[in-house]
């Protein structure tokens, strides 16, 4: 029997995995896909991102990977600045933003865990049993039995499904459909986003050559399959979005469809199983707090289980611990989806003087170190 069961390799369950690891404690991951299809991608990492890295141990080394994000840059749809942040100058030298790949990022996770500790292409079909001893059993009829169950699965987590009463995922309020890309760098040194009434695109450089791209469309339902209707909306975009954003549309399978869903749950654990990072929180991008908050929930769920003989109601300190910080970050996303509905005119004229207070209202209490969560 295994310590701790964990379902999905993505960063939340991989950093769970790490943090046990370091702390002596038996963990196996079952991950349903047999490779990490957004592998080639971006994520864009914040100051609470990077910091969580330096808990894990790859604080140093993610600086050997991508590009730092020095300055966000809010522009309308025609290119006039609205406002910008000095993140470096915020978050400090120690914890500046950084944009890299996610295969670096889940590579440099799942480093020094045992490699046959992580089981791919494992279906879950269901769970039995509660706290001290639940049975995992698979779709090609393997059992794995763990005295707690992670779920650490996504947006779609089959966990949340088997184990839990509510939770089913809900479309984002900042966007009907959005897709993200990879793309030649047109001369952006920046995080740069630019918007106008239907249409949101956000670049960010990964390197001197390379850029990461997401291009939301924020007025009517639109399929995932009208890409040419895309090009439409960003026609009065600048050149460097149109550019980008037609290369990537240039070969099949360089633009990935991206749907926006949130998941917000009355309760994160459950029988012995223990919802974490997208597959409890999942909010939209607007923040990019996915990956920060489910490297935040491994460590504090990682040292509340290292730290205590009786693991009964570990789930429900778990909740204590984390509830406030997620819920917050959910706050200043429904803050911003809404500013984001504001008629264009109106929201060119408020967000110069909006814009920077909320990103220091959303940021700064997530400048306060995760691990302080445990000495509470």
């Amino acid at each position: 029997m295994y310590d701790v069961l964990i379902a999905g390799a993505g960063i939340s369950g991989l950093a769970l995995a790490r943090a046990l690891y370091r702390l002596g404690i038996n963990a196996l991951v079952l991950e349903q896909l047999t490779n990490d299809g957004d592998a080639g991608l971006a994520i864009n990492l914040p100051g609470n991102a990077i910091a969580a890295l330096a808990q894990l141990g790859r604080g140093d080394a993610i600086g050997s990977y991508g590009r730092p994000v020095e300055r966000r840059e809010y522009r309308s749809a025609r290119d006039r600045l609205l406002f910008a942040v000095d993140e470096k100058q915020f978050w400090g030298d120690a914890i500046t933003p950084r944009c890299v790949r996610r295969g670096d990022l889940t590579a440099l996770l799942a480093s020094e865990f045992p490699t046959e500790r992580v089981r791919r292409g494992v279906k879950i079909v269901a769970v039995e049993g509660e706290m001290g001893d639940i049975a995992v059993r698979t779709k090609d009829g393997a059992e794995f039995r763990g005295k707690v169950l992670v779920g650490a699965d996504g947006v779609h987590s089959t966990v949340r499904g088997l184990r839990f009463e509510s939770g089913s995922p809900a479309s984002a309020r900042l966007a009907s459909a959005s897709w993200r890309f990879m793309a030649p760098n047109p001369d952006v040194d920046a995080w740069t986003v630019w918007a106008d009434a239907h249409a949101t695109a956000l670049l960010i450089p990964v390197g001197p050559d390379e850029v990461y791209g997401w291009a939301a469309a924020t007025g009517k339902q639109h399929p995932r399959t009208d890409l040419s209707d895309l090009r439409h909306l960003l026609d009065s975009f600048p050149d460097a979005v149109r550019t980008s954003v037609d290369w990537a549309l240039s070969e099949e399978g360089r633009m990935h469809y991206s749907p926006l869903e949130e998941v917000r749950l009355p309760k994160w654990s459950r029988n012995g199983s223990i919802l974490i990072g997208d597959a409890a929180h999942a909010t939209a991008p607007v923040w990019a707090q996915g990956a920060a908050l489910g490297m935040e929930d491994a460590i504090v769920l990682a040292g509340l289980l290292a730290s205590r003989p009786d693991w009964s109601d570990v789930g429900e300190h778990f909740e204590r611990l984390r509830r406030d910080r997620v819920e917050h970050v959910q706050t200043m996303t429904d803050r911003m989806a809404k500013a984001a509905r504001l008629p264009v005119a109106l929201r060119q004229v408020l967000m110069p003087f909006l814009g920077p207070r909320s990103y220091r209202a959303t940021f700064e209490p997530l400048k306060k170190p995760v691990a302080d969560m445990l000495t509470v």
